[in-house]
């Protein structure tokens, strides 16, 4: 291995020159206190920039093995350092000349929610960084004054105050281990308790705004109605109460802009923890919860739909039910199975989010369209014995039908964002009509799930397979785009880059393994689990960009990829 030392000699030696000189420096270099890994350098100054990483031996860097020895803990306090990381790059930067990506350093950019990624590595034996350097430029000559005021200047002092124990906010740190660890002790115990969400009093619910995931300031806390109630008994938060939200169907009412959907927003956040100061921290849902949603102009592959859409007027066939066009109502159905299918056990849906003809049809309609002749059953049909044949809950903001106070366990009305429990004002004013209807239909939900992938779904061209994504509602292999801006629990553009390394990996290594989907995806997470999400990023050549994607998330690009195979 070469010292830091040989690296200047080496910047020395093709300063000025030709930018493909800066290939040679590609290798690993000593600089005392950890090792520099030159991984891959660009081609280009307006390239993708060149992929570095920092390794500390925790004989130096000296983090106590007690905050990452467990998964959820070696989680958070990779997310926090990965923060640090990125706060230290910027407090550190300095001018860097150039042209085109010449000084730009990047890291993962966190949101709110805490992430298993690839950016920071922790273990016994040593901690990781891996980043990203805009290699300096004078059009496409070597500027290596100027790399050389980046590699011993500004990366040395991220290093020391972000991946050495003794400079960072140690209290900060072990806090949001802690924090973490509440959280996930919550939601283990969610499931016990008869319940699939808890919502903390004091929580700040409200965003800055519809394109800001910060808390709103001034905005109104969140009081639970004492109807709800529940306590958790936490290791470092203690005694934390707020609203329960039960097993079984509860319905989110109340006038327009009251704050229906910043609850449900919320909850189906709720599936990830936050960091401290977000004000949803102790919003905490099951962690299979998805949103559902119409999704016009989706694709559909074999799926069987036929539990709500049946004897079609064109006769197609809806139990391996095809299409590239879907409509809002078939769309919907849709992914109301493929979320069995993905095991889910909470679904959560905004009724202005929904094809109306997919959620109700009232007696009036009924009447005049008899039951031969309409195609769909309603979800209002179908939600009741979903949850009590398939032990499936749903959550479901509504606010233009009190049709679904017939089915509903619970009903909650926000009024200015305060919370009440109006179940009995609900019961009493039900009509009793939808519930009449089920038990006349005695619907016998059965669904078996057998679609299995087959190989060929992604082809190599001759360079390879290709994978781009573009912000939080895209995939592209190849040229094929894979649309996901309805899948509205992704809150960061590197679980896209892992989806599509995973989709890469999966027809390299498993297509050919008869494993019908979901297990097939199930064997994917189980890998990455045992060998750690590294193993993906292998894929793409240590980049140090991927985020761990949920199960629902990853079989929901496969079924909006237009060239599946199944």
């Amino acid at each position: 291995m070469k010292n830091s030392g040989m690296l200047k000699k080496d910047l020395d030696r093709i300063d000025g020159k030709s930018y493909r000189m800066y290939k040679e420096l590609a290798g690993e270099y000593d600089f005392g206190n950890y090792i520099l890994s030159i991984d891959h350098v660009q081609g280009d100054p307006f390239a993708s920039p060149s992929r570095i990483r920092v390794i500390v031996n925790q004989n130096i860097a000296k983090f106590p093995q007690k905050i990452f020895d467990t998964v959820i803990k070696n989680v958070a306090t990779a997310d926090f350092l990965t923060r640090e990381f990125y706060y230290n790059m910027h407090k550190y930067s300095q001018k860097v000349n150039g042209s085109g990506k010449s000084g730009l350093i990047a890291i993962s950019k966190c949101p709110q929610e805490i992430l298993n990624r690839t950016s920071v590595i922790i273990d016994d034996s040593k901690i990781e960084a891996r980043f990203y350097v805009g290699f300096p430029a004078r059009g496409r000559s070597v500027l290596s004054r100027e790399l050389e005021k980046i590699l011993y200047n500004i990366i040395p002092n991220i290093v020391e105050n972000s991946l050495m124990y003794k400079n960072i906010n140690q209290q900060k740190l072990i806090n949001r281990v802690n924090l973490v660890e509440d959280q996930e002790c919550i939601r283990r115990s969610l499931s016990s308790r008869g319940l699939i969400a808890f919502v903390a009093n004091g929580s700040m619910l409200p965003r800055e705004s519809g394109v800001s995931t910060k808390p709103l300031k001034d905005g109104s806390t969140f009081i639970s109605p004492k109807e709800l109630e529940v306590k958790f008994e936490t290791a470092s938060h203690g005694t934390i109460c707020g609203m329960g939200i039960k097993k079984g169907i509860t319905l989110i009412v109340g006038g327009g802009y009251h704050g229906k959907s910043t609850l449900l927003k919320a909850l189906e956040l709720g599936v990830y923890n936050h960091i401290e100061g977000d004000g949803r921290e102790f919003v905490i849902t099951e962690g299979s919860a998805l949103k559902v949603r119409a999704e016009d102009n989706r694709c559909i592959t074999n799926t069987d739909i036929s539990l709500f859409i049946s004897n079609l007027p064109n006769g197609k066939d809806t139990k391996k039910f095809c299409t590239h066009n879907a409509s809002g109502s078939t769309s919907q159905a849709a992914s109301v199975i493929e979320g069995i299918e993905s095991g889910s056990n909470v679904f959560l849906i905004d009724e202005d989010t929904s094809a109306t003809n997919f959620m109700m049809r009232d007696e009036l309609m009924q009447k005049l369209v008899s039951k031969e002749k309409e195609p769909i059953t309603p979800f209002i049909e179908i939600v009741g014995p979903l949850y009590k044949q398939k032990q499936i809950s749903t959550i479901i903001v509504v606010g233009s039908s009190g049709d679904f106070f017939d089915v509903a366990g619970c009903v909650i009305q926000l009024d200015n964002y305060e919370v009440k429990d109006v179940t009995k004002e609900a019961k009493r004013l039900s009509l009793g009509n939808i519930t009449k209807r089920v038990n006349e239909r005695d619907l016998k939900i059965d669904i078996g799930f057998n679609r299995v992938m087959r190989t060929g779904n992604i082809a190599a061209n001759d360079k390879g397979i290709k994978i781009k994504v573009m912000g939080l509602s895209t995939i592209i292999i190849n040229r094929e785009e894979i649309d996901l801006r309805a899948v509205e629990q992704v809150v960061d553009s590197e679980q896209l880059n892992a989806i599509g390394l995973i989709m890469k990996w999966a027809e390299i290594s498993i297509m050919n393994k008869g494993l019908n989907f979901e297990n097939m995806v199930d064997n994917i997470i189980g890998q990455i689990e045992k060998n750690g999400l590294i193993c993906m990023d292998i894929l793409k050549g240590g980049s140090g960009s991927l985020a761990m994607p949920r199960k629902q998330e990853i079989m929901a690009a496969y079924n909006r990829y237009r060239k599946l195979k199944m």
